[in-house]
């Protein structure tokens, strides 16, 4: 089966089921109904069968599990597993995580106080990733002089540390480059299905940013 309205889903944009927005597909999730007729997250947009997409965002998928929107997209009943807003967040803070583990090892990444705030002075960083539990007036600091610089939250740095082998890490700072722009569109997917954070937290300035992160 194709996606759903196939005649308008060609291209890069998809339409949400629940708010009818057509929005870059790689900024959307999309789910599919399984053999057994369960819905499953498909997050790398790969899976066969009929594609049911939905904006990246905490309410949207809440009201297409209590709304019944699943199933009319599906043309049929469909079971909705209890923990799914569970699984895609998981599934979605491991595909952030992921494209960090990329960057590290293709030499794109750095952490550190010192070697992020060297990247921000010298203008070669494409954004700055701060952990939320972080010292507010650190995270303040390291973006002195570059409010404009788009900023990425990520939960702890407990998790931000995993990514560089790390026990703690705070900030890390990523290079102009694919690897940043995929970063930027896992963070706000992230963002906005978790509900802890702003969902366009990667856009904000380093003022804006400090609201968001505490």
């Amino acid at each position: 089966m194709e996606d759903q309205d196939t005649d308008e889903e060609r291209g890069p944009l998809r339409r949400c089921a629940v708010t009818r927005a057509r929005l870059p597909r790689e900024t959307m999730v999309r789910f599919v109904i399984s053999p057994d007729r369960i819905v499953t997250p498909d997050l790398s947009a790969r899976l066969p069968g009929r594609g049911i997409w939905l904006s990246a965002r905490r309410d949207v998928l809440e009201t297409a599990q209590t709304r019944g929107v699943f199933a009319r997209a599906a043309r049929g009943q469909v079971v909705i597993p209890p923990d799914l807003a569970h699984v895609v967040e998981i599934g979605l803070e491991r595909r952030m995580m992921d494209v960090l583990g990329l960057a590290r090892r293709a030499g794109q990444i750095v952490c550190g106080f010192a070697k992020v705030r060297e990247l921000v002075v010298g203008g070669r960083a494409a954004l700055v990733i701060q952990a939320a539990d972080g010292s507010p007036d650190e995270r303040m600091r390291v973006l002195s002089g570059a409010r404009d610089l788009p900023v990425a939250v990520v939960p702890t740095a407990l998790e931000l540390g995993a990514a560089f082998g790390r026990d703690h890490v705070v900030h890390a700072a990523m290079l102009h480059g694919e690897l940043a722009r995929r970063f930027r569109v896992e963070n706000e997917r992230f963002a906005g299905l978790s509900g802890r954070m702003d969902p366009n937290s990667a856009d904000k300035s380093a003022g804006r940013c400090e609201q968001a992160g505490t």
